[in-house]
């Protein structure tokens, strides 16, 4: 399949865009960018959670930013693993027009449950189902404006997300 653009896979932390973005790599022979482990080796082995709190949020997004337009700049054009913060930025959803963008959703307590069993990501308010849900509030019309493809992972595997993306390329 020839297919010469990046495939950026996005939404809210613990939805599964770096397992469905790795399986997307391998079947497409692509190069993966995948913000927390490429922001994580280029600053020192700081995780996302370490960022946020010694640095700051605004610190963290505005990494997360730059990861991603560096990575669709890149050719040949790689799956890219984008944090959920870069919807947020206006010249990142610009910059997103030359993708195609695979949004990740699902319920903010599915996420929430997801998220226990990660230290790496930022917990920016003790319960995290709030957090989630309004992050979801704020980022969601963001998401949908971007988005090509959908789906809610409260009910579908990222090997079942993978094949339905590479189905939908291959009919592009």
């Amino acid at each position: 399949m020839k297919f010469d653009r990046p495939i950026v896979v996005t939404g809210l932390m613990g939805s599964g865009k770096s397992s469905v973005a790795r399986i997307l790599a391998a079947e497409l022979g692509r190069g993966l960018r995948d913000s927390d482990p490429d922001l994580s080796a280029r600053y020192g082995g700081a995780t996302a959670a370490q960022v946020a709190e010694r640095e700051g949020v605004e610190e963290l997004h505005r990494r997360e930013a730059e990861h991603l337009r560096a990575a669709l700049a890149e050719q040949p054009p790689p799956v890219i693993a984008a944090a959920a913060s870069t919807v947020e930025d206006p010249d990142c959803r610009a910059a997103l027009a030359s993708a195609v963008v695979v949004w990740l959703d699902a319920p903010a307590e599915v996420l929430a449950e997801r998220m226990l069993s990660g230290g790496h990501r930022p917990h920016f308010e003790p319960d995290l189902d709030a957090m989630l849900t309004k992050q979801r509030a704020r980022r969601g019309p963001f998401f949908a404006e971007v988005a090509d493809l959908t789906f809610d992972v409260s009910a579908t595997g990222p090997r079942e997300v993978a094949a339905s993306v590479l189905a939908s390329l291959a009919d592009r």
